[in-house]
């Protein structure tokens, strides 16, 4: 079997193209497209109550929430739940870079290895400098913090407490359903 890896480039003028159906969740992983599991109840909930929980930063105008956007992650284009943006940080003419956004949030029920493994690996070498990864799975939240060397050097798995985030305080009871 032979694969052909694509490139960003490659990948959007398929898009402008037309070549996908528009309801075909892709994920571009280093050059592989991926077809991303569909959004349960429980995911669209979580989603749902972080946005509301994160809103205030954006009406503060310490930051711009972005639900479900293209990232561009080095050579991959991910789709994470929610982003949270400088308030400065956004543009018409691309989509925002893993190193220039403050927080990456993954809500994680069918993809929870390849949210924990594959996408956690990929937003630490871009520089992200935070993402929580919310596990329906075992009912908590795992914080990664300090990128270095293509790794998080903080791993934090919560079961209970707060995340914290620009000032913000969130109880880990809030986020899980």
């Amino acid at each position: 079997m032979t694969r052909h890896r694509i490139s960003l480039e490659e990948f959007h003028r398929m898009v402008e193209a037309g070549v996908f159906p528009e309801d075909l969740r892709l994920e571009l992983v280093e050059g592989e497209l991926l077809e991303m599991s569909p959004i349960g109840p429980k995911h669209a909930y979580v989603v749902r109550r972080l946005t509301s929980l994160l809103a205030p930063l954006a009406q503060e105008n310490k930051a711009l929430l972005s639900v479900q956007n293209p990232l561009v992650v080095g050579n991959s284009e991910l789709y994470p739940d929610l982003v949270l943006l400088p308030p400065q940080g956004d543009s018409p003419h691309r989509h925002p870079l893993g190193q220039e956004v403050l927080l990456v949030v993954e809500v994680a029920e069918a993809s929870l290895d390849y949210d924990l493994n594959i996408k956690s690996s990929l937003y630490a070498q871009a520089g992200v400098p935070e993402v929580w990864v919310v596990d329906l799975v075992h009912r908590k939240v795992h914080v990664f913090r300090k990128p270095r060397g293509g790794r998080y050097q903080e791993r934090h798995a919560l079961e209970g407490g707060e995340l914290e985030i620009l000032g913000l305080r969130i109880p880990v009871k809030e986020v899980l359903p």
